[in-house]
């Protein structure tokens, strides 16, 4: 649960922009390499936002550069309208960042170091002990409360270090690669949260080498290679933009595979495949056709096991718009 959250002062000034974060041209160059590249990016108030690359794309430096960790070498960006370059105190009030190490202390309990957060963030000495004890038991890790850092596993190091990053509730949330090294039922729980914070007013930022993860999450998803956005859109408005969905029949019989196939490419008009002795897959061309396929196939008194539909994937965005080897879906 997410009651009794700490949230930062309402009275800051949004300039009643549409937009959380924008960048027009924004580039940040070491050395030869330009980190990023021109880049143009406006992320809705409100709702998660992801950006979704290899290691290496970029992604984590343009998170710095909005959070005025780092200054760009070009091009502009504004949070909630307010200049990260002229504007870095104001800024630096609307947001919270969670990088991709632990910025905690290694001597100190887990308790303690989320108490000293609370302070540092203008808690009262009360408000920050309450905090402290309801983000350990909200991350499953009241039983280790008192245990130093030394301790914690990597997993528990890593929910200690995003636990922090929610003392005080900012206007706009950075979460860089937040589920990294956690295991998959800590990072559903985190899922979780994060859409927790969504309904409670928060704007997320997210950054993810994960495709599930932005599936699952991301109102929209801008995906970055080389620096470079190459593609911005819902999720299920990039998979569609790379090709239509698939329909898979499975046969009760293979006997009736070649009258299936034959049927199929007449009623579908386009060219079915058999990756399986009992199975029929082809392009949907004309998804209103799939009903007359399937009167068909009865009236040939062909039965089928089951019928289903695949959405392109964004593991096949990635591959399309990049030509890299898709990412992780489960982890690395």
């Amino acid at each position: 649960m997410l009651q009794g959250l700490e949230t930062q002062d309402s009275n800051y000034d949004k300039k009643n922009t549409a937009f959380a974060a924008e960048t027009r041209d924004l580039v940040k160059v070491y050395g030869q390499n330009r980190a990023v590249d021109n880049v143009n990016l406006s992320i809705p108030n409100g709702g998660i936002y992801a950006l979704l690359g290899p290691n290496g794309a970029g992604k984590t430096t343009i998170i710095n550069m909005l959070a005025t960790l780092i200054k760009p070498d070009g091009g502009s960006a504004k949070i909630f309208g307010h200049d990260v370059r002229t504007e870095t105190h104001v800024v630096r009030q609307l947001i919270s960042v969670t990088g991709q190490s632990a910025a905690v202390d290694e001597k100190l309990s887990g308790y303690e170091n989320l108490t000293i957060f609370g302070l540092l963030l203008g808690l009262s000495r009360s408000a920050a002990n309450r905090r402290a004890k309801e983000l350990l038991e909200q991350f499953e890790l009241a039983d280790s409360a008192n245990k130093t850092l030394e301790k914690y596993s990597g997993g528990m190091r890593r929910k200690l270090d995003l636990a922090a990053s929610l003392i005080v509730q900012a206007p706009l949330i950075f979460l860089d690669e937040p589920t990294t090294g956690l295991d998959p039922r800590t990072r559903i729980q985190m899922w979780n949260i994060i859409k927790r914070l969504v309904k409670t007013g928060s704007t997320i930022l997210l950054t993810t080498q994960y495709l599930e993860e932005a599936d699952q999450l991301a109102d929209r998803v801008a995906v970055i290679d080389h620096g470079h956005v190459v593609a911005e859109d819902t999720p299920h408005k990039l998979k569609a933009a790379i090709g239509k969905a698939t329909l898979r029949l499975e046969l009760a019989s293979e006997k009736d595979l070649n009258e299936t196939m034959r049927i199929t490419e007449k009623m579908l008009g386009t060219k079915p495949s058999n990756p399986e002795p009992a199975l029929v897959t082809a392009p949907m061309a004309n998804p209103d056709s799939v009903t007359d396929l399937l009167i068909a196939l009865r009236e040939g008194s062909i039965r089928l096991a089951a019928v289903s539909v695949l959405e392109p994937t964004l593991d096949e965005v990635f591959l399309a718009l990049t030509g890299t080897p898709k990412l992780e879906g489960v982890g690395q």
